[in-house]
């Protein structure tokens, strides 16, 4: 008896088979999926990437609808060392509990629990002076100026204060002597422009520390001498365009979660962070960071997440990531980096989640993936790159809403789509051109124009029927035969039809608008062509359609196209060179688009262009 069987897997999408090698649960081993499969938890049954949390109980044991969030990096820590960090951003409303009030000398305006005292909204100018027993004040909302000298010097039992949405600007250097058992201090959404040297030094116990969206221009590792006991500091929104020079957590021995967000930091120095070896939250996106140095992170052995997203970072040096064995979560999401070496992340054996979106990756490779073997969440710009980490359970985005890793049209109703209007478009053309010569017109050139411009859109209707054609034979493994089909002589000849289709179809209606214009302007005059005329213009319109479609053939990168087809009106979507322009012929609407069979025209130049963007679309 052997103890391993071979099983062929019937793909829910298309008509393909996958052949995967299964080991036998009953006799204790894992099972093995191939490349881009993974397993139905402990049934014998691989399904596609593509199949994972999308809300379909595909494996029949909710297996493929388990784990569906990337819970990792700061969640986790947080789970691990905040329990509730959106504590930070919520109005901290008051907490009603059965005792009655023991605090004395609670102002009118205020309300009163226990030894909890709420003064949110009550139009304070002064912080209320109240009896020294009190363990938790909340003044949020109010009209604070100043935090003066010794001002809570007399609440030693205060473990949370809470100075959200004031008017704060100058914060005095003995503004919390006293404080010893504080815990957590919120200063977010005032206007403090500096924290002086020793503000925080009787803070011993402080454990959370939020100064964010405040005016802040400079830090000083001496604005947090005493944070003994800190594992929380965000400094998220503020003016900070530099980091210290010297070590920013030499007192903050403790410290775990650090948060620069929307600064206007440009560079990391190696000394910042050297002393912060306990960190393992660091969040540096929307900043300005133009440039890392090797040894940037070198300290941050321990570090879970970094967040380095929205900066303007250009290039990776080779060995950023070497001394972050630890690192669980990498953000690197929309930043304009040109390369990436392919064995960057060699390091980084524990990663679990990594973005890249908004990155076009032009030397993207499967090596630069492979060693990741414990990545679950991987990030791309194109749902096409989730090709070169098959490994990985996650792949966003794994469609663009059209095409899909899979297939060349994800959906049937898209699949059935195609096919009407590729039927539609021939047929009916081709009845018009049989039909009308049967026809009595009194104007015989306009009724060769009009069959002139059916013979163009039944180009198109071709077009889209070697496109259906296609998605049938590629179904189930689109994007294994896309290069060799982005590469072949069919979709050269395919996409010269669709080129020739829009080129001729734009210059007839062109030419049929300025003939009736000028019929109805000039009605009198004998500006009406002639036959010789007429038909020497219909003749160097296609010359002119087919000599853009000849001109420069070396510029096709040959990639699927798409077009809405509407009454003589088409929508289309060209790529040249890897960037993706869109053009709106006649108006109407635009689809984006992955990947095409045409270069860019200048006859397009009189329609409305949109901006280059690269959101997968049409393809």
């Amino acid at each position: 008896m052997t103890s391993g069987y071979c099983f062929y897997i019937f793909l829910i999408i298309g008509t393909n088979f996958v052949r995967g090698t299964l080991e036998d649960h009953d006799s204790g081993h894992e099972i093995t999926c191939p490349l881009g499969y993974f397993p139905c938890g402990n049934i014998t049954k691989c399904l596609p990437q593509l199949l994972h949390c999308n809300g379909v109980d595909d494996c029949g044991n909710q297996a493929d609808e388990d784990n569906c969030g990337d819970n990792n990096g700061w969640s986790q820590q947080l789970d691990k060392y905040y329990a509730k960090y959106s504590e930070k951003n919520s109005p901290y409303s008051f907490k009603t509990k059965t005792s009655a009030c023991l605090v004395e000398s609670v102002p009118v305006q205020c309300s009163c629990q226990g030894l909890e005292l709420d003064c949110n909204g009550a139009n304070l100018r002064v912080v209320p002076s109240v009896s020294s027993n009190v363990t938790m004040m909340s003044l949020q909302y109010n009209l604070l100026r100043k935090l003066s000298t010794d001002v809570f010097k007399k609440y030693q039992d205060l473990k949370n204060l809470y100075l959200q949405n004031n008017r704060i600007r100058n914060v005095s250097e003995h503004a919390f002597r006293g404080l010893y058992n504080l815990t957590k201090l919120y200063l977010s959404h005032n206007k403090i422009t500096f924290l002086k040297p020793g503000v925080f030094e009787d803070l011993n116990k402080l454990q959370w520390l939020i100064i964010e969206n405040n005016r802040i221009s400079r830090i000083s590792p001496l604005s947090f001498y005493g944070l003994k006991s800190l594992i929380l500091l965000v400094l998220m929104h503020n003016s900070l365009s530099r980091l210290p020079d010297k070590s920013l957590c030499q007192y903050m021995p403790r410290l775990n979660w650090l948060d620069f967000e929307g600064n206007h930091i440009r560079n990391l120095r190696n000394i910042t962070f050297i002393s912060c070896s306990t960190l393992t939250v660091l969040v540096m996106r929307r900043n300005k960071i133009s440039s890392l140095n090797e040894n940037s992170f070198s300290s941050l052995q321990k570090l879970d997440e970094l967040d380095l997203a929205n900066n303007k970072i250009e290039s990776l040096p080779p060995y950023l990531f070497k001394d972050l064995k630890e690192l669980s979560q990498l953000n690197l999401s929309y930043n304009p980096i040109q390369k990436i070496q392919a064995d960057q992340f060699d390091y980084l054996k524990n990663l679990k989640s990594l973005s890249l979106e908004g990155i076009e990756i032009t030397n993207i490779q499967r090596r630069m993936f492979k060693p990741l073997r414990n990545l679950s969440h991987i990030y791309f710009k194109k749902f096409q790159y989730c090709g070169y980490a098959p490994h990985v359970r996650s792949c966003k985005p794994n469609t663009d809403g059209i095409s899909s890793f899979e297939n060349l049209l994800a959906s049937i109703i898209q699949r059935v789509f195609v096919w009407v209007v590729s039927a539609v478009t021939c047929f009916g053309n081709i009845f018009v051109i049989c039909m009308r010569p049967y026809i009595r017109s009194e104007n015989k050139l306009h009724a060769i124009s009009i069959m002139s411009l059916c013979c163009a859109d039944c180009l198109m209707g071709i077009y889209l029927f070697v496109i259906g054609g296609f998605d049938l034979k590629f179904r189930g493994e689109y994007n294994k035969h896309a290069q060799l089909w982005m590469d072949s002589t069919q979709c050269q000849l395919v996409g010269s039809l669709a080129i020739l289709s829009t080129e001729v179809s734009v210059l007839l209606l062109t030419y049929l608008t300025l003939e009736k214009y000028i019929c109805i302007v000039y009605p009198f005059r004998c500006l009406k062509p002639g036959k010789c005329r007429a038909i020497s213009i219909l003749i160097l319109i296609w010359i002119i359609g087919t000599g853009r479609k000849y001109r420069k053939p070396d510029l096709f990168c040959c990639y699927f196209l798409r077009c809405k087809l509407g009454s003589f009106y088409h929508h289309c979507v060209f790529l040249r060179n890897g960037n993706t322009r869109y053009y709106n012929f006649l108006g109407g609407d635009f689809y984006t688009a992955n990947k095409q069979c045409f270069e860019s025209s200048p006859l397009h130049s009189d329609y409305k262009a949109f901006q280059r963007n690269d959101t997968p679309g049409l393809a």
